[in-house]
C-alpha cells in the first residue's frame, strides 16, 4: 500500500505560500487578519 501524503514543496508553496494569498481578495483578507492578530509568521509553509 502507498503512503497517502506524499509532500511537494513546489506544489505547496504555490497553493498556499504568500504569492498564492496576494493573488485573491480572501487571501489577502488572511493576510490581514494574521497581521492584525499579530502573527509572528503569516504564511505557514
Amino acid at each position: 500500500m502507498l503512503p497517502t501524503y506524499r509532500p511537494h514543496k513546489k506544489k505547496r508553496r504555490r497553493k498556499i505560500g504568500f504569492l498564492a494569498r496576494m493573488a485573491t481578495p480572501g487571501g489577502r483578507n488572511v493576510l490581514r487578519r494574521r497581521r492584525k492578530k499579530g502573527r509572528h509568521t503569516l504564511i505557514i509553509a
